[in-house]
């Protein structure tokens, strides 16, 4: 079984990001109508660029291996 989550990234002045996750969905038909609704929002608007679907399947691990830190 999948799941498909929608996020909004929109890069800062600082150069750092700000990434919000909206929602989890149960297709990726249900995400776009999500990112549609969305839209008509401040903000979101100013960055339609922004939006990004990824699809997840349940019950797996999404990172394998560990990761660095400095």
């Amino acid at each position: 079984m999948h799941v498909f989550l929608l996020w909004h990234s929109r890069g800062l002045d600082n150069g750092n990001t700000d990434d919000k996750l909206i929602g989890v969905y149960h297709s990726a038909e249900k995400a776009e109508e999500a990112k549609q609704r969305k839209l008509q929002f401040a903000g979101f608007r100013d960055a339609p660029d922004g939006f990004v679907i990824d699809q997840y399947e349940i019950d797996r691990d999404a990172w394998s291996e560990g990761f660095g830190v400095d």
